[in-house]
């Protein structure tokens, strides 16, 4: 992409006393595009989506949003953002109705409030205290006023905690309605089914740095492929061979593991010529391959091989203070 992006981050850094929680981030996000930001908890996500939101300031590097530093220049870029945190604090007392009414008044170009909430199927839960609401209503209600503005930039913080497959989906939908109109999302997620799901790039935290980015498939592609199996003979009964039993294979990581019922597990990075291979020597040795598992790498594969790797490590105990920040 050529164009200068909507989000620009260069050695973003954020302190809670001695301990550092965000640690020389860089990020882009381009217009329309969504950025999903992962890691564990403590990965220091949320410490630096605030950063970018304007809700702190950084303690070293540059942040801007929109060509602006959205904090020490927060209300010439504020009304182009929608925010939606974990917990938006709204008061139990009104109805959902009346919330969504009061937020549009904060807003320059408001949404009709009924129209916000038919989007997230809240329409029929107007009359409602927002006290009364399930956990997921409220993230959904988060959702409308976070989105109630037409924003050029939304950032959304863990939106579909609680909520059902169902609305999770319609979430999904939403969100992917606004990215075609051209909204530019950052987004932090547990779900990786979520992120796999919408967005353009993922960029994994550990230990208040990014250790990975791209694509998802660029990730993935970091990790090796799997393949299971179990052999037989022709008649059917299993054999057990030993890692040296097995051809020599181009692509494989480590040692292939047998377990004690005999099942083959292997890693490799070349699938398609090491599976060959496998085959042949299956063919020429009047064997079956059965049970056979074949698989690319997931991004779930990826992301708990990133947090298990030997890393940074926490330069201090964290306070409880500091482990909610980050």
């Amino acid at each position: 992409m050529t164009a200068e992006p909507i989000v620009h981050v260069r050695g973003a850094r954020r302190r809670y006393g001695t301990f550092e929680a965000v640690r020389g981030v860089d990020l882009d996000v381009h217009r329309g595009e969504l950025v999903a930001l992962l890691g564990t908890n403590g990965a220091g996500k949320t410490s630096f989506v605030e950063l970018v939101e304007g809700l702190a300031p950084a303690d070293g590097g540059t942040v801007r949003v929109l060509g602006r530093d959205p904090y020490r220049e927060r209300r010439q870029v504020v009304g182009s953002l929608g925010i939606m945190l974990q917990s938006a604090g709204f008061s139990g007392d009104l109805t959902v109705a009346e919330t969504a009414r009061t937020w549009a008044g904060t807003l320059t170009r408001a949404r009709p409030p009924a129209d916000v909430l038919g989007a997230v199927g809240l329409d029929h839960r107007a009359d409602v205290r927002v006290a009364s609401l399930s956990g997921g209503e409220k993230r959904r209600l988060d959702l409308a006023l976070a989105t109630m503005g037409d924003p050029e930039v939304l950032f959304l913080d863990e939106p579909t905690t609680g909520l059902d497959p169902e609305s999770r989906r319609a979430t999904w939908g939403l969100v992917q309605g606004m990215l075609d109109a051209g909204t530019t999302v950052l987004l932090t997620t547990h779900y990786l089914e979520e992120a796999e799901q919408l967005a353009d790039r993922i960029a994994i935290m550990k230990a208040g740095r990014v250790v990975r980015s791209g694509s998802v498939a660029d990730v993935v592609a970091t990790e090796p492929a799997v393949v299971e199996l179990v052999v037989r003979n022709d008649g059917g009964r299993q054999v057990t061979p030993t890692a040296a039993d097995l051809p020599a294979l181009a692509g494989v990581v480590g040692t292939p593991d047998v377990d004690r019922t005999g099942r083959v597990r292997l890693r490799t990075t070349r699938l398609q010529d090491d599976l060959f291979t496998l085959l042949q020597w299956a063919d020429a040795r009047h064997l079956r391959l059965d049970d056979l598992d074949a698989r690319s790498a997931s991004l779930e594969q990826a992301f708990l091989a990133l947090d298990a790797a030997p890393g940074d490590t926490d330069d201090g105990t964290r306070t409880r203070a500091e482990e909610a920040a980050a």
